[in-house]
């Protein structure tokens, strides 16, 4: 790819030197011609380019098909997990999923539409080695040998940090989401993310069709498209997490201990959404599996019906957790240790509570779950929000947020409102949460926008979500004297 791109570069410098030697109007129009001619010869060539990544996946996507059989046995349920599947489905009832894009409400669904499921797991490109190793996996060819290059899967790291630029197809919109995504990661991990069109090693942002991004620094040019329907903040962060070295968190090699999955509900040419890595190839550095990571699908992806589900939690309550627009607390302590960006405060470490961690952008800061706030995890988030004492007794409590005039179109920044539920001194401990909701719209995760409760047990990140375009809210909270419970 480097050398394609090189080629064209130098054609166009060789054809100024030329043109410049005639007079000067002609010159002129000339070089904007020759210009123009260079620029259609770049864009002819990096479709050709697209064209040649789509047309290499989609043959992948063929050998994976003839181990069908496989991915649907390592997906069957015994007797005893059906029954308890089916037992756990009873609690759970959901309304309509509403339809607001046109292009599709998840990365999914747009992918669905424009590209048919030609990309591994519904959004990535594979690199040819990658391709191998995770078809030895599903085949069981792999050698104890392969092994041991698996430390380093899927790929380089970005240690120099991540190198982008945009292609002139990119959009106003679709530059502003990417920056403010790189932003998000950039703030509480050790990666910088640099715009440069001449770094050795770069992303080329653009507007292909649908969402997608190779997994991992390949070397050289590698693209990353944020095509119609993609321009989100929390699509744009989701594709820079494959992009920084991070796969779905629903494809963990240990996600059967957290949910189940329903194949008798999955479009059948989306079956590799749901396979799972291997311990060779996936290490989650000790973090517990994450409902709400931004790298996890919501709980109806590839369902051949919406109105049931693919993926169950082990717990039902958390159905609607599944999957976020925001980059997660586990999601940045991953990142951070993947690129050993923890031992830049080893030894000056502050006392971060609420199970935050070190800021390696700055040691006398912590990054914190979900719903704290402050430089040690121990306030409040700043901004709106407030906090609301806990009582035995029915309490209605109603907010609004976002902006009236602002119509009905669709916003890149979300307003998160945090409330801390305090007890009252002398509180019991947690006896009963109850939130009833009226809601009008209906979303896998929290696309449009959502209520999330957390406990204190948090640190967990097990938060419950539930998503409406708005709804009020009734509590009704019993908490211990020296616990809180959140509302965001």
């Amino acid at each position: 790819m480097r050398v394609l791109i090189l080629t064209l570069l130098v054609a166009v410098c060789v054809s100024a030197t030329l043109v410049n030697t005639e007079g000067s109007k002609k010159s002129s129009r000339s070089f904007k011609d020759m210009i123009s001619r260079a620029g259609k010869s770049i864009k002819t060539a990096f479709k050709k380019l697209g064209n040649a990544i789509n047309q290499k996946m989609m043959n992948f996507k063929k050998k994976l098909s003839k181990y069908k059989n496989k991915i649907l046995e390592k997906l069957h349920l015994t007797k005893e997990k059906r029954e308890k599947l089916m037992q756990r489905l009873k609690f759970w009832k959901r309304k309509n999923v509403d339809k607001v894009q046109p292009t599709g409400d998840s990365i999914e669904e747009i992918n669905l539409q424009v590209r048919g499921g030609d990309m591994f797991q519904g959004d990535m490109a594979l690199s040819r080695e990658q391709q191998d190793q995770v078809e030895a996996d599903i085949a069981g060819t792999r050698s104890k040998r392969q092994a041991y290059n698996d430390k380093a899967y899927p790929g380089k790291r970005w240690y120099k940090g991540v190198y982008y630029f945009f292609d002139g197809s990119a959009s106003t919109q679709v530059q502003s989401v990417f920056t403010k995504a790189a932003q998000q990661w950039m703030a509480d991990t050790c990666i910088d993310f640099i715009p440069s069109r001449t770094a050795e090693d770069s992303i080329r942002v653009y507007m292909e069709d649908g969402c997608w991004s190779f997994v991992g620094r390949l070397g050289g040019t590698q693209n990353l498209s944020l095509g119609v329907g993609c321009e989100s903040i929390g699509t744009a962060a989701h594709e820079l997490g494959h992009a920084i070295g991070l796969f779905h968190t629903h494809s963990r090699h240990d996600r059967d201990l957290f949910i189940t999955v329903d194949k008798n509900n999955i479009k059948p040419d989306w079956l590799d959404q749901f396979m799972l890595e291997s311990p060779r190839t996936n290490n989650n550095y000790n973090i517990t599996y994450d409902y709400g990571s931004l790298m996890h699908y919501g709980a109806t992806s590839s369902s051949v019906d919406k109105g049931r589900l693919t993926m169950v939690p082990n717990d039902i309550q958390y159905t609607e957790t599944l999957g976020s627009p925001f980059i997660g607390y586990y999601d940045l302590l991953m990142i951070n240790r993947y690129y050993n960006c923890t031992d830049k405060c080893k030894g000056k470490e502050p006392k971060c509570q609420n199970n935050g961690f070190a800021n390696p952008r700055n040691c006398k800061k912590c990054v914190c779950p979900s719903g704290y706030g402050g430089d040690l995890c121990e306030k409040r988030p700043t901004g709106c929000g407030g906090d609301l004492e806990a009582s035995s007794t029915w309490k209605p409590f109603q907010d609004e947020t976002g902006d009236r005039k602002a119509g009905g179109s669709p916003r890149e920044d979300f307003v998160k409102c945090n409330y801390w539920i305090k007890a009252p001194k002398g509180g019991r401990n947690l006896e009963n949460s109850e939130i009833p909701t009226y809601s009008v719209l209906k979303f896998d995760a929290e696309y449009e926008c959502g209520l999330e409760t957390r406990s204190s047990r948090l640190g967990d990140s097990h938060a419950l979500a539930l998503c409406a375009s708005f709804m009020y809210i009734i509590s009704h909270v019993f908490v211990a004297a020296h616990e809180h419970r959140s509302l965001k």
